[in-house]
């Protein structure tokens, strides 16, 4: 099994097949910027595929798989001075599936397992979710205001999501450099900051895709503004901005939108011909930005 599909539209390409095959016959230091929502272990079931890395039989096969068939190849695609953005969170435990109520270290050790390839561990952003809608999706012990009047020792804070950002070591051949108009002090004061505050957790690519009822959901979208950050402050026009678990599209729907090429690799059918239909959407709509620029009444 390598590619069983693709599709490729002026600034975008599709890949239906496995990671950890398909990134072996990308070139090498070809990638400016990856933006990606990696597989969080075996949290959710993305797929009934064997080579899905969600159904690994434990979080430690999990490592395994991603850190000796994924994350050597996406450093090798990366070029030089250029990032991988990786969004994740920890992951909460169970008395069923660990013994205890309590949290997995998962950031910790994507930052380990990407500096054992080498990569350098560039900066990172907590991004913060309200703990009332987690509560209300999760029912977790720990958030619920009766487990005070219990035993307040079992209460805890929500888990927030990460966006962990590591750096290829060397040079970077093609800077990316902004203008004040076009990256304003008060913009960037906002981007600087370690926590953003203010990410729409509704705002996915799931909620404005033209999707039925009955069409699949994807579990865990990224939204739409986090990939617009990362790639705003750290890729040119016309980059290469890749994601090997590229699901409904997300990172590639917004890269053509902001005037990137996008490139993406999906195992699961379904996610894989709804990336594609995003990504032909996406185009369709920059298209029409670009008939109508020039225009005048």
């Amino acid at each position: 099994m390598k590619v069983l599909h693709q599709e490729c539209g002026k600034d975008w390409a599709i890949y239906h097949g496995d990671s950890a095959e398909v990134l072996k016959g990308i070139p090498t230091d070809s990638t400016h910027l990856s933006v990606s929502s990696i597989p969080f272990a075996s949290l959710y079931t993305y797929s009934n595929s064997e080579r899905d890395l969600g159904n690994c039989k434990n979080y430690s096969e999990f490592g395994v798989q991603f850190t000796k068939f994924i994350i050597p190849e996406w450093a090798r695609i990366t070029m030089p001075g250029r990032l991988v953005a990786i969004h994740c969170m920890n992951l909460p435990t169970t008395k069923e599936h660990h013994g205890y109520i309590g949290l997995q270290d998962f950031r910790g050790d994507i930052i380990r397992w990407f500096e054992s390839a080498g990569m350098i561990y560039h900066s990172e952003v907590c991004i913060w979710k309200d703990p009332v809608t987690a509560m209300q999706r999760t029912k977790a012990l720990g958030l619920l205001h009766k487990q005070l009047k219990k035993d307040s020792c079992m209460s805890k804070q929500g888990v927030p999501d990460y966006l962990v950002v590591f750096r290829k070591p060397g040079e970077n051949p093609e800077r990316c450099t902004h203008t004040n108009e076009s990256f304003p002090v008060r913009e960037w004061q906002k981007y600087a900051s370690p926590v953003w505050m203010d990410i729409n957790q509704s705002d996915t690519l799931q909620r404005e895709s033209a999707r039925e009822e009955k069409d699949e959901r994807h579990i865990c979208p990224l939204q739409l503004e986090v990939i617009e950050r990362a790639i705003q402050l750290w890729s040119n026009p016309g980059d290469i901005i890749f994601d090997p678990f590229v699901g409904i599209g997300s990172v590639p729907y917004i890269a053509v939108k902001m005037g990137r090429r996008g490139v993406g690799i999906e195992l699961k059918e379904s996610y894989y011909n709804q990336a594609v239909a995003n990504c032909k959407a996406a185009e369709a709509m920059s298209k029409q930005v670009s008939m109508f620029s020039g225009a005048t009444l």
